[in-house]
């Protein structure tokens, strides 16, 4: 079941291609994202500070995505992508070969801005090479490939941030990331789904998608996974190195948190579609509120990474599902116009969880963010009982 994806299938076709091109770009982004809360804690020596000055790159995206539904709206998906490739290209060498502060915050802030267009882009044109029956399995595959990439890309990153410096990881992500902008032209994906109606008032678009219910509680619940990624990917590194663990550690656990998510994701994707979305997601956010709290009452740093890789399993029921249950809420190019916004919700959830963790680490210890993170997830739990069920095999 784990590796059904594979298929002859799946791989001659668009969805396929889309996949191998995901994977890629999320090597160099995943090489990356482990060494990224070091990264800001070399300019910064503190992680109360990076945790907010991620939460202001958290902000700046919010602002993007409404101001960008237009573009995406009238012009070709396959061209914003290929020109995001090329400047995250560009914009990771430039990391790479930078110690100044100031030109750091401004790269970071152009890289959060253009980061709206590749994700927006991508997510539509995978919406549109999709049947409804198959949406969420086909966001599964992604997923897959996405998160092997994430298994491989933090064991490379840890070696090398153990045995060299964190330059040489941006300059793999650039040559990563400049293979994908090759690859997808490859591909020859014109993506024509443009609107003929333009949204320029991103007020309007705002207050336009947040009068429906059932879009208000799909944003919610996307919010979710995101900010159980800021646990894992900004503060347990910090964590770890406080620990007087090595950057091999950080490595090692961020691989390991994402085998739970190749086994499974795929698995529950295709499950959702067949038994509705709303089992699921209560079930997936329980299993990670739960295994969370735990940690708060464990004093053994392994045992505690085991617990939140354990948790991943939760994450799998979840992260592949919510987005395939927005775009069934939809109708005819809604997607054009509400996927930005949508998008928002990774921003919302990490200014607020960054903004709350931050300002708890000044006052108690770090074993409180276990509490924090796990009521988090109990919240999430409970608003899934809130949700409209959608079955996609009925349709």
């Amino acid at each position: 079941m784990v590796l059904s994806f594979i298929k002859k299938e799946y791989i001659s076709n668009k969805m396929g291609r889309l996949a191998v091109i995901r994977f890629v770009t999320t090597m160099a982004a995943a090489m990356i994202g482990t060494i990224w809360a070091l990264y800001l804690d070399s300019f910064f020596n503190s992680i109360i500070l990076v945790g907010f000055f991620s939460a202001a790159l958290a902000l700046l995206s919010f602002l993007s995505y409404f101001i960008f539904v237009p573009i995406v709206e009238k012009i070709n998906k396959s061209k914003i992508y290929s020109f995001s490739l090329l400047v995250f290209s560009i914009t990771y060498f430039l990391f790479g070969i930078n110690s100044n502060l100031y030109y750091f915050v401004i790269l970071a802030f152009s890289l959060t801005i253009i980061g709206t267009l590749k994700v927006m882009s991508f997510g539509i044109m995978v919406n549109n090479e999709s049947s409804k029956k198959l949406l969420s399995q086909n966001e599964g595959l992604i997923y897959v490939f996405a998160n092997v990439a994430w298994l491989i890309g933090p064991l490379i990153a840890g070696f090398i941030a153990s045995k060299y410096n964190l330059n040489v990881i941006f300059f793999l992500g650039a040559i990563f990331t400049l293979i994908s902008f090759f690859l997808f032209k490859f591909t020859k994906l014109k993506e024509s789904n443009i609107s003929s109606k333009i949204h320029l008032n991103p007020i309007k678009t705002f207050f336009e998608f947040f009068k429906n219910k059932d879009r208000v509680i799909a944003y919610i619940l996307r919010g979710g996974v995101n900010l159980w990624f800021s646990l894992v990917y900004i503060y347990m590194p910090l964590y770890i190195i406080r620990n007087n663990l090595s950057e091999l550690w950080i490595g090692y656990f961020l691989a390991a948190t994402v085998i739970p998510l190749i086994l499974f994701e795929f698995y529950f994707s295709k499950l959702a579609g067949k038994i509705g979305f709303k089992k699921i997601f209560k079930m997936g956010f329980l299993i990670v509120s739960i295994l969370t709290v735990i940690c708060f009452f464990v004093s053994n740093i392994y045992l505690i990474l085991l617990i939140l890789v354990i948790a991943n399993i939760g994450i799998a029921m979840i992260e592949p599902t919510t987005e395939a249950y927005f775009f069934d809420l939809l109708k005819g190019k809604q997607a054009l116009q509400f996927y930005g916004p949508y998008n928002t919700t990774v921003d919302v959830n990490n200014f607020v969880v960054k903004i709350a963790a931050s300002s708890l680490l000044i006052f108690l210890p770090f074993r409180f963010i276990f509490l924090l993170f796990g009521g988090f997830m109990f919240i999430y739990f409970l608003i899934c009982f809130k949700m409209k069920d959608v079955i996609e095999a009925k349709k």
